[in-house]
């Protein structure tokens, strides 16, 4: 079993005050729930600050009984009890009422969180999850603010009580008795230091520790999405060691975390305890001296239990404080993620008065700035022509298509659509204007009806089973169980041809102007490729199409065809001038018949 690197740098925390300050943002708008639960806080903890003093008067009766027998201590240790039960059943009630509040804040918050990180995803540029795994975003979106929820739920409430209580202690000690309160106060200083500085120390391994888990998760959804591809290639072993690998990452950083943090209550009880011993010292003296009663030094005691609890509890809330820090961190970190400019006075073309003429003008782009993928790309397409992009793997094919798409936006050059650049129109609109046939089919939960018309929101039956039955997918659909009402689902019992049939027919129903058709084909079988590039055909027929394929026997009834490789277009014609060429083209079309 791997084990993680002991001397690893996880780096310094970044700055929990700022985080903190960005998270009581989200407190604002609920500030008058707030403030009950502080007032609710305020009343419940004053009630419990009330009660050693009353405890302190059932020791001095029963004191003066013992000194007078003649005296019946029985009414007024009655009345003080009454009052007693009065003082802790308001607090009970008063906290419970303040932790009712808290709970809807809380939930509240990480509500709006969660729609905020939803409508930041929409933003985002499709670069962001192209560098990152899913599993890590998906951990900011559901650990992370399931975290902030629960200790939020936990300190804010409990974080007002200790600081009330401590200072209302503070304040009754001073009152009895200003020497004591010196002696008891004394440690406080020494609370203090230890605190901060476990908790400088361990909040570095409560942020690598949420790291750590963002990682994990992130492997665990790509190996459970690829565990076809790890069972074909026996990789069960090597999977199992990289996991074990991220495991005992997080187990270190979880155990080395919780541990700093859990030594906070025990130095704070030890503490605690040294200030117990000195007043019991200090305050036996005293009483042989005469200068206080019993009950002071009693009701003393139950002070500095009560004055040390606060600092217990916020020594306890260190830890959950750290990891309410950690995990914000990494939440408002996505939330600072620099998103696509707002579009909304960007041209407007509707798609219905498109004519379809697509222009690339000197087009260059790169992934990264060191390595440029597209040099010089000029391409002048006319309305209603199917252009064929054909090329090596890595020729930049997928490239062109994600530029025409605005996925990516060009490093220098312009794409025009009937002689408007697209970069003058919203990503929005120009998604209108194409029709998408990709790769990867993708397919969501929900009826099948509600997957045929994702594009189209309008669509009748009518049109739904016309496109159905153009792909050849009317008979396969009516065997469904509910037919288009069937609810699809990962587990459902489609093959991934008939996945790829179902996403012809969704953009068949979109009806956009121009087509975009990326390997649309490679999950079908040889015949029933014949019977989809009939139904593409037709479907083509009137709009621009681009037709990416590595099954260069599907184009040949291109307008035009171009070869890119390493960028470049190094030829271009239709088909049976491309062949005569004896070029590039002529070298790729025939090397599909060598054996």
């Amino acid at each position: 079993m791997p084990r993680p690197n002991m001397n690893a740098n996880y780096g310094k925390a970044k700055d929990t005050k700022e985080t903190l300050i960005k998270l009581s943002k989200y407190l604002k708008p609920h500030l008058p729930y707030v403030i009950i639960a502080i007032v609710l806080s305020v009343i419940g903890t004053v009630c419990m600050i009330l009660g050693p003093n009353y405890l302190g008067q059932i020791t001095k009766y029963s004191q003066m009984f013992i000194n007078n027998n003649s005296y019946d201590p029985r009414p007024d240790i009655i009345r003080v009890a009454i009052i007693l039960m009065c003082l802790y059943a308001s607090s009970a009630i008063c906290n419970y009422f303040c932790g009712f509040f808290m709970t809807g804040v809380t939930q509240k918050v990480t509500n709006k969180m969660r729609q905020n990180i939803s409508l930041k995803i929409n933003r985002l540029p499709l670069s962001y999850f192209d560098s990152r795994s899913f599993g890590d975003v998906l951990s900011r979106v559901t650990n992370d603010i399931d975290l902030i929820g629960q200790n939020l739920n936990q300190t804010l409430s409990q974080l007002i009580s200790s600081i009330i209580m401590f200072i209302g202690v503070f304040v009754m000690m001073l009152v009895l008795s200003p020497t004591i309160t010196l002696i008891a106060i004394i440690t406080i200083p020494l609370s203090l230091i230890l605190m901060i500085l476990l908790m400088r120390v361990s909040q570095k391994y409560f942020r690598a520790q949420q790291n750590a888990l963002g990682r994990l998760n992130g492997h665990i959804e790509e190996a459970y999405a690829g565990q076809n591809v790890i069972k074909a290639f026996n990789q069960e072993e090597a999977q199992l060691k990289v996991f074990t690998g991220m495991n005992s990452e997080l187990k270190y950083t979880g155990w080395k975390s919780q541990f700093l943090s859990s030594m906070l209550m025990p130095l704070m009880i030890f503490v605690g305890n040294i200030s117990y011993i000195s007043i019991c010292l200090v305050g036996g003296l005293l009483i042989t001296q005469g200068k206080y009663g019993l009950e002071i030094i009693q009701t003393f005691i139950q002070y500095t239990r009560q004055l040390n609890q606060p600092m217990q509890q916020v020594g306890q809330m260190g830890t959950v404080i750290q990891q309410c820090a950690a995990a914000s961190e990494r939440v408002f970190d996505f939330l600072a993620e620099e998103e696509m400019p707002v579009e909304n006075v960007k041209t407007e073309l509707l798609p219905a008065n498109v004519i379809g003429n697509v222009d690339f003008k000197d087009v260059n782009f790169g992934y990264t700035k060191d390595k440029q993928i597209i040099f010089d790309f000029n391409c002048d397409v006319k309305a209603g022509n199917k252009i064929a992009i054909v090329g090596p793997t890595g020729a930049g094919k997928t490239t062109i298509v994600n530029l025409l798409m605005r996925f990516y936006e060009t490093t220098s050059g312009n794409i025009y659509v009937d002689g408007v650049n697209t970069k003058d129109i919203s990503r929005e609109n120009v998604a209108k204007l194409f029709g998408m046939v990709l790769q990867d089919t993708w397919l969501f939960e929900g009826t099948l009806r509600d997957n045929l018309k994702f594009g189209n929101k309008n669509a009748t039956d009518e049109e739904i089973w016309k496109a159905l039955e153009a792909c050849h997918m009317d008979h396969f659909v009516h065997s469904l169980p509910g037919g288009l009402d069937y609810m699809f689902s990962e587990t459902a019992n489609v093959s991934a041809g008939q996945k790829q049939l179902l996403t012809i027919a969704r953009t068949m129903i979109e009806n956009a102007p121009m087509l975009i058709l990326d390997e649309a084909t490679s999950s079908v079988d040889t015949r029933t490729e014949i019977l989809i590039q009939k139904a593409m055909d037709k479907l083509m027929e009137g709009r621009t199409s681009f037709v990416i394929a590595h099954r260069l026997s599907t184009i040949k009834n291109a307008n035009r065809i171009l070869v890119l490789k390493d960028g470049n277009v190094i030829e271009q014609g239709n088909h049976e001038t491309l062949l005569a060429k004896n070029g590039f083209y002529a070298t790729l079309y025939n090397s599909q018949f060598e054996l």
